[in-house]
């Protein structure tokens, strides 16, 4: 995991590391202990999470100008009062609610007025000025009218209310379940959470490693082999970390240098790389922080989000082979000989024992259907005992099987689980955060009806045309990335335009699932890891290349219009998310016009098949890919068969030209 989301701090004094340590720990603990529990109040817990949080914000993360081996006071003073106004809720949850019948008084406004303030600093911290911005325009929003706390009165097209006073804005959003307590973060310190600590404990036993090591020793003799195997590796290791950031380091410290040793550029290389990672937030069952508040947004289990991402998660994927394939093409990679691959046989029998670990969890949740948070909590206490059993059978081939071995072996597990569990909860830290201030944005749009006000904008700058709704919602997103991570990003977007594209489908009587509208602006919110400049999967490419960082998020964005383009294949053909699907034949129909459409696409960009292409012929290309979007048979055959033709006529003429 990247410091920049687990925290740079590293305290030179051992009193204060353990404390660390020990905050971390503790912090995953109880997160276990009430998943496990499962009757502790939803508020209640969500305040606790983000005491947690915010204390490891500020000891772990130093300021632009911190320390970074030493925790200053004011670093303590705000991890006090970050601890103690998230606190106040829980222990004074019952007055708050019931006595009060949910209205603050005196000291309820001055606590929850300081976790708004110290909430802004943390975000500030960890995710930069975006999130924090938006934030106090929404509440600025709400504030402004002439009974509110600033008495203006908005333009005509913005009032929508009369404005509020600050203690109603303090009740919305500190007291009430529908802010900074509402869903996004009741969602991170549950389901999240424990997936989050699932990886991180999978990592702690070398499932990442595993997975780059098997990826490379399958695909290694292609050409353009290191790339392929990035491609592969990265959406293995999407099965067990929703994050691309760790993704990135995980995979790319084994396959970047690989990349540059066959002869891909250091900022291709890191791009291949980021590209391939960021989309690993797509691939279930882990598929990060947004995908599980997604689930509670729109009402359906996690398990049915599950089976609707999985095709377009491959066809991503696909298209990323295919753009790794043209690349090596273009510049002339050979294949890297067998006898300096590992091989196959005995490196994926080696690590069988994380495949199962997957396996367990994927039957929990898919066919036994038990709950995300249980089915994590079960895979998680399994993992446990992997990691107990890897340090027991580590001594063992040194010592022999004897009562040493297993001690020996049972506290070197014990070390794991413990690290695991710390590194969970420090890679948890920027969730905890972004979901509470993305809470704000949510509790403004709630008590503004703001959502109603947009939908009629963004109706009037479209004319009501829904290809130019979801082009200025594309642009929103893409737009919000430069400063959001994935998670904010997804909860704004939900919150603002999903329900402005939902409206503008059904008035032009369009059938598009709910789950198509949500899937579209979490695709473009997942694009903000390499939106350049901001983007910190880039940030960790560049450090593993030694390339400029905006060089390679430029890049990696290039790579990552295949994913722009899904979207708009899915929305248009919900059958790309397994619904409405009438049989093999009609599966097997949809998923290989996707397939070619999405060549045709990533041929067109890079103006490449198996030799270059001239102008018109990347336009007839990129003409064929969009009639695939729809589903209509015709367009779809025509499409396919411009596409092919193309195919043809290109091998021809390289063909002809090597002769």
């Amino acid at each position: 995991m990247l410091d920049d989301e687990t925290g740079t701090r590293r305290p030179r004094a051992r009193v204060l590391h353990t404390l660390l340590f020990a905050l971390a720990l503790g912090w995953s603990s109880f997160q276990l202990w009430a998943v496990a529990d499962g009757g502790l109040n939803p508020q209640i817990l969500a305040a606790i999470h983000l005491a947690f949080g915010l204390a490891l914000c500020f000891l772990a993360h130093p300021g632009r100008r911190g320390s970074r081996t030493t925790i200053p006071w004011t670093d303590w003073l705000l991890a006090l009062l970050g601890v103690l106004a998230a606190g106040y809720i829980a222990w004074d949850y019952e007055t708050l609610t019931a006595l009060q019948g949910g209205m603050p008084n005196a000291r309820d406004v001055v606590a929850g007025s300081a976790l708004l303030a110290v909430l802004a600093l943390a975000a500030l911290r960890v995710i930069g000025w975006a999130l924090p911005a938006i934030a106090a325009l929404m509440i600025g929003y709400a504030a402004i009218g002439p009974a509110g706390l600033v008495h203006l009165t908005p333009p005509d097209v913005l009032y929508l209310h009369n404005g509020y006073p600050w203690s109603q804005i303090v009740q919305q959003l500190y007291i009430s379940a529908e802010g900074v307590w509402g869903t996004p973060i009741q969602v991170s310190a549950t389901f999240v959470f424990l997936f989050v600590l699932f990886g991180a404990l999978l990592d702690r036993a070398g499932a990442g490693h595993y997975f780059v090591t098997l990826a490379y020793s399958a695909l290694g003799s292609f050409r353009g082999g290191p790339a392929k195997a990035a491609v592969v590796g990265s959406m293995l290791d999407g099965v067990i970390s929703g994050s691309s950031t760790a993704n990135v380091v995980t995979v790319g410290t084994f396959t970047i240098p690989l990349m540059k040793r066959v002869g891909i550029p250091a900022v291709k290389a890191g791009a291949i790389e980021c590209a391939a990672s960021v989309n690993g937030q797509l691939m279930p069952p882990v598929m990060g922080a947004a995908a599980f508040i997604m689930a509670n947004f729109i009402g359906v289990p996690y398990a049915q989000i599950v089976v609707h991402a999985l095709l377009p998660a491959l066809l991503t994927y696909f298209g990323l082979m295919v753009t790794v394939h043209i690349e090596a093409t273009k510049l002339g990679l050979r294949p890297t000989p067998r006898a300096e691959l590992p091989r196959f046989w005995p490196t994926f029998v080696a690590g069988l024992h994380h495949l199962a670990v997957v396996g367990f969890l994927l039957h929990q949740l898919m066919v036994l259907r038990l709950t995300p948070e249980r089915s994590a909590l079960n895979a998680t206490l399994l993992l446990a005992v992997v990691l107990l059993a890897q340090g027991i059978v580590r001594h063992a081939r040194t010592q022999g099987v004897c009562a040493a071995a297993v001690i020996g072996g049972l506290r070197d597990g014990l070390r794991d689980i413990a690290r695991g569990l710390a590194q969970g909860a420090r890679n948890m830290t920027m969730i905890a955060v972004a979901t509470a201030a993305a809470g704000i944005v949510v509790g403004m749009v709630t008590m503004t009806n703001l959502g109603y006000g947009l939908t009629e904008l963004i109706g009037i700058l479209s004319g009501d045309n829904i290809w130019l709704v979801l082009l200025l919602s594309a642009f929103a997103a893409l737009l919000l990335g430069m400063g959001l991570p994935t998670t904010a990003n997804y909860i704004v977007m939900a919150s603002l335009v999903a329900p402005v594209i939902v409206k503008l489908a059904a008035d032009q009587h369009l059938v598009v699932p709910l789950i198509a509208v949500h899937l579209f602006v979490f695709f473009f919110g997942i694009l903000a890891d390499d939106t350049p400049p901001v983007g910190l999967a880039s940030f960790a490419a560049s450090a593993i290349a030694r390339a400029d960082p905006v060089k390679i998020g430029v890049q990696a964005f290039t790579y990552d219009l295949r994913t722009a383009i899904l979207p708009f294949f899915f929305f248009f053909n919900p059958k790309l998310l397994l619904i409405g699907i009438s049989g093999p034949l009609d599966l097997l129909w949809t998923v290989g016009t996707a397939a070619v459409g999405m060549y045709a696409f990533v041929a067109a960009l890079q103006g490449h098949m198996r030799g270059p292409l001239h102008w018109i012929e990347r336009a007839l290309l990129l003409g064929a890919a969009l009639l695939l979007i729809r589903p209509d048979g015709s367009g779809q055959l025509i499409g396919a068969l411009v596409a092919v033709a193309l195919y043809a006529l290109n091998r021809h003429r390289e063909r002809a030209h090597a002769a």
